[in-house]
């Protein structure tokens, strides 16, 4: 089964000389394999293509795929756009009092899964010139349990609740106060301030809430009403460790009699929240397979060696490791960056930082609490801010990507990457290591305005570590990127870092992005939204145990791959682990 894909947002057929039709060895003995059409679009027929894979080097902005795949899959297609477009094989089961996850790579089709199982998107089975209807989905699954999914669909029996990926949105589409935006739906307005604590911020205006009140919000508002199937589009983007603990108690709690399903990047919030999951894998904007449910432990494993053993196929070329224990001892090196007690102070809030040094080489996570003053310290390191007590005297470089990214430009990414200036040893960083483990060249020839989030995130923390600094300060560098772009971001992160001789600030939430990217942490705690109490930084497993233990939780490793699974409260490891005052870094 040979599939030909063309990435049409990375398609210039206006600023290119035609490179895959004249360069094809078929179209030379005049076969029409590929053909522009009245609109000067590429068209490439599969049929006649024999896989040589020339057009895909020779395009000069890499927008073709040419792909063989196993003759099993032809007939698994559930969905497919158009003439060399993406196509999806298969669908997960929905399975009412069970979470069912779904993890992958972004690109992969986790969406229009989501769609389709919601009705938004009705599939059409590989046969695009027809328009499909739901009656030929209920044909096509008779016999299984997926029939029942479309008949209930069809029949409008199915209530649903769908929890959108990118809240920002919401903004675009309301104006108006929290009140004013629940009122608008069929959510229960006091059951919606039940489920999380967010009651203060219900005459807010939408526009003026953060990203984690406003994924809070939505949440809420999806769980409140009284469906058959939830739907839950990554929920922790922009929420501390302490909010995502929150969020998995209420999804949870909805799952008892309930069909939920949900798609989650951080794999520690993944394997607490899920029950079963389906890997996704293929290749993004190309094709993307279901594979078959596993338990969300042995999932998550499969994921981080890169290979599904029950798919026979490799879905990475190398493992993601994890050291089996914390460095308990603090960084040795160079003193690179003291500062002295800062306080920052706002009409209702209050920061105290309360001195310390970061050496050379070494790499700070941040972690606490939202609204406890993280960010602001980031932005006092960069200047951005200074502080009303306390001085940062810095006779250092700084390299800053903030929390939120605008992509509202329609500059080129390569010409923004242009605009810096490199030396050598820059430039082989820009080819050996950030272009390859960040995927940028599929992303060089497009406009900003045209990213995804995840994408954008991609080309902020590149230009972020091209720059020529001493101190790196990256601010949630993980939003919005699948799990794999996490674990090769945090790991890009640690080796410019340390091929530079530089030092680093990383604002995280995600432990396993921490994990593999810090040598110490800094703990912020105090009272949300009002006071932030910051000290540090500590050696990575007492600073690790200092936080989690003002929100009550404990990590274990896992047995086989070494990497933190969150312990269930009050189970024998989290009283045990709690007793010693080890809540981090305990092999199961």
């Amino acid at each position: 089964m040979r599939i030909a894909t063309i990435n049409y947002d990375r398609c210039h057929p206006k600023k290119c000389n035609h490179e895959c039709q004249h360069y094809c060895p078929i179209q030379r003995d005049n076969v029409p394999v590929i053909e522009f059409n009245s609109e000067g679009w590429p068209n490439i027929s599969e049929t006649l293509c024999v896989g040589c894979g020339i057009c895909i080097h020779k395009c000069p902005f890499k927008a073709i795929n040419i792909i063989n795949l196993a003759e099993e899959y032809q007939e698994e297609v559930v969905h497919q756009y158009g003439e060399n477009k993406f196509r999806l094989f298969r669908l997960p089961i929905p399975q009412k009092g069970i979470v069912v996850g779904i993890l992958g790579m972004n690109g992969m089709g986790k969406s229009t899964v989501l769609e389709i199982l919601s009705g938004k998107l009705i599939p059409n089975f590989g046969n695009f010139d027809k328009k499909p209807s739901l009656e030929d989905a209920m044909d096509h699954y008779a016999g299984t349990m997926l029939h029942e999914h479309f008949k209930t669909l069809a029949n409008g029996s199915l209530s649903i609740s769908y929890k959108q990926q990118y809240v920002n949105k919401i903004i675009e589409k309301f104006n108006g106060t929290v009140e004013d935006y629940i009122s608008s739906s069929d959510s229960s307005t006091n059951r919606v301030y039940e489920i999380f604590p967010i009651e203060r911020i219900r005459n807010y205006k939408l526009e003026t809430l953060s990203g984690g009140e406003l994924q809070l919000l939505e949440i809420a508002k999806v769980l409140a009403k009284d469906s058959d199937f939830y739907i839950i589009d990554e929920p922790s983007s922009y929420l501390d460790i302490f909010q995502r603990l929150k969020v998995i108690d209420a999804i949870r709690a909805i799952a008892e009699n309930k069909h939920v399903i949900v798609v989650e990047h951080d794999l520690a919030i993944f394997d607490a929240l899920a029950d079963v999951a389906h890997i996704m894998f293929g290749v993004p904007t190309s094709y993307g397979i279901v594979g078959k449910s596993q338990t969300s432990r042995h999932a998550i494993n499969n994921f981080l060696y890169g290979f599904i053993k029950e798919e026979n196929v490799r879905i990475r070329d190398f493992p993601i490791k994890f050291e089996p224990h914390a460095p308990n001892k603090e960084w040795k090196g160079e003193v690179y960056l003291t500062f002295d007690k800062l306080v920052k102070k706002y009409d209702n809030f209050k920061l105290t930082v309360n001195g310390g040094t970061i050496k050379k080489g070494e790499v700070v996570g941040i972690v606490g609490q939202n609204s406890t003053g993280k960010t602001t310290f980031v932005k006092i390191l960069a200047s951005v801010e200074q502080p009303t007590e306390g001085k940062m005297e810095m006779a250092i470089k700084v390299s800053y990507k903030p929390q939120y990214i605008k992509g509202d430009m329609d500059t080129i990414v390569n010409d923004m990457i242009q605009t810096i200036s490199m030396n050598d040893f820059q430039r082989h960083i820009y080819e050996s290591d950030i272009v390859p483990m960040l995927n940028l060249d599929s992303l060089l020839h497009s406009p900003v305005s045209s990213l995804s989030g995840g994408e954008l995130q991609t080309v902020a923390i590149a230009l972020t570590l091209l720059r020529n600094a001493d101190v790196y300060l990256l601010d949630e560098p993980s939003a919005y990127l699948d799990a794999n772009q996490r674990m090769e971001a945090a790991k890009l992160i640690r080796r410019v870092i340390e091929k530079r001789g530089a030092s680093g600030f990383v604002v995280e939430h995600d432990v396993y992005f921490l994990d593999l990217v810090s040598d110490s942490v800094m703990v912020f705690a105090g009272t949300p939204g009002k006071e932030g109490i910051a000290n540090g930084p500590y050696p990575l497993k007492k600073g690790m145990s200092i936080f989690l233990n003002s929100i009550d939780i404990s990590f274990r490793r896992d047995e086989d791959s070494k990497r933190p699974r969150i312990n269930k409260k009050n189970s024998v490891m989290d009283r045990e682990q709690k007793e010693k005052g080890e809540l981090y870094f305990v092999i199961q």
